[in-house]
């Protein structure tokens, strides 16, 4: 199994957290290294620029859509890597209680309330309102979904580095006590996108208490733009013609191959889940891969 067969096998049988961490690193990665060729011949794009959202209300009037697209992309390796080991971190710990489905959710809305904390505080913070500047990274939407989990158990024990024992409400204090002390020195509006996200993960789990689930109306979108597009594929009719002096085909057999098939999937599934991934054999792995085409 070549390796890019072995990224497709993990991205398909891994966690929504596991493909947000792929979509990220994918769109760091990819315009890297075409802006980077095209950089040899003089032809210059601050891509940055579309994605970016921006703490002028008047950028957004013209690419609304950086208020989500600013949370997929990131500005320098140190930042890629910070923030997806947060977010896988995170995210396997949110899984725990909760959907993938809610977590996507989190994660999007979390982007949104973020640039609008950004947003607002830029035009209406009397030391900001002379300011203007770009956001990119997915830093508000990991602490949305760290402080929803946070907000949901708190006093669940987590070892940090695999070794220092700590609650996790001590990671999450730990972490906006930073962005506090740190909002007067540098990077004010990224510390103020933080600080939207974990509000923001309070609130979710707030109302998702008392019966309010906040990302049940953009699961719903994603459920109906899946619905058409099953639909559109059920559309497509493949023409059938019959030989009646063909003899009848035995389908015992084909059942048969079906069910040791399946039973060898969910062997594999149940290997999975019980020791992860990377514990498949190279044979394991290229059967799982196969059996998906």
């Amino acid at each position: 199994m070549s390796v890019l067969e072995d990224l497709k096998l993990q991205y398909k049988m891994g966690s929504i957290s596991i493909r947000l961490v792929f979509w990220n690193v994918t769109l760091f990665v990819v315009p890297e290294v075409v802006f980077a060729v095209l950089k040899l011949f003089n032809i210059k794009i601050q891509y940055l620029n579309f994605v970016s959202v921006s703490s002028s209300i008047n950028d957004l009037m013209w690419k609304p859509w950086s208020m989500v697209s600013y949370s997929f992309f990131h500005s320098g390796i140190m930042h890629l890597l910070f923030n997806m080991l947060m977010l896988y971190y995170v995210g396997r710990l949110f899984i725990t209680f909760f959907t993938q489905k809610q977590l996507l959710g989190v994660y999007l809305l979390g982007a949104i309330f973020s640039s609008s904390v950004f947003i607002v505080s830029y035009a209406f913070l009397p030391a900001l309102t002379t300011i203007s500047t770009q956001m990119i990274g997915a830093s508000g939407s990991v602490m949305a979904i760290l402080f929803a989990t946070t907000s949901y158990q708190p006093y669940m024990e987590v070892h940090l580095f695999g070794v220092f024992k700590m609650r996790l409400w001590h990671i999450a204090f730990i972490l906006v006590f930073f962005d506090l002390i740190q909002l007067p020195l540098e990077n004010t509006g990224g510390h103020l996108a933080h600080i939207g996200g974990a509000v923001f993960g309070y609130i979710y789990i707030f109302l998702l208490k008392r019966g309010t689930d906040l990302t049940s109306g953009i699961n719903s979108f994603f459920d109906f733009m899946v619905t058409i597009f099953s639909k559109k594929q059920g559309t497509k009719f493949k023409k059938v013609y019959v030989n009646p002096k063909k003899p009848a085909v035995k389908r015992e057999s084909k059942i048969v191959t079906k069910d040791k098939t399946q039973q060898q999937i969910d062997e594999i599934l149940d290997k999975i889940s019980k020791s992860g991934y990377d514990s498949l054999t190279k044979d394991e792995k290229e059967f799982l891969f196969n059996s998906g085409k």
